[in-house]
């Protein structure tokens, strides 16, 4: 056997420009808004809990600290992501996530180039393949 099919990873990247620095920028904020607007509800919540069940209060604020704090720890993340998108160059590149391709591998092929390739969009559109 001189070859065989795999499954390989391919990095999907893309050139920051004005336009998506924006759009990112966007959806962080939003991202942000809605874990303010869910840490306010469990907060209303908690108290309304507290109210009903005064005997189960110490549950009551275990539960609603641990969903509190899941909240707060994303809020955290999404803060520190804008802060640094705010910071990047115009033209770096940010990994957009994966995808996956069929190649064939062959005796003689160079792993290393075939396991790092990926793929470079600007604006929507694909300007560079590497690999």
């Amino acid at each position: 056997m001189n070859s065989i099919k795999v499954t390989v990873p391919v990095t999907v990247k893309a050139k920051l420009t004005e336009k998506l620095r924006e759009h990112m920028l966007n959806e962080l904020s939003k991202s942000i808004d809605k874990m303010d607007l869910e840490l306010k509800q469990i907060n209303i919540d908690r108290q309304r809990e507290l109210n009903n069940h005064p005997e189960q209060g110490e549950q009551i604020v275990r539960f609603f600290g641990v969903e509190a704090q899941k909240r707060q720890h994303n809020r955290e993340e999404a803060l520190n992501r804008k802060e640094t998108l705010e910071k990047l160059t115009l033209g770096a590149e940010i990994v957009q996530g994966t995808l996956e391709h069929q190649i064939e591998l062959k005796v003689g092929d160079n792993f290393r180039e075939i396991m790092n390739m990926e793929i470079v969009i600007e604006d929507d559109k694909i300007i560079a393949i590497r690999g």
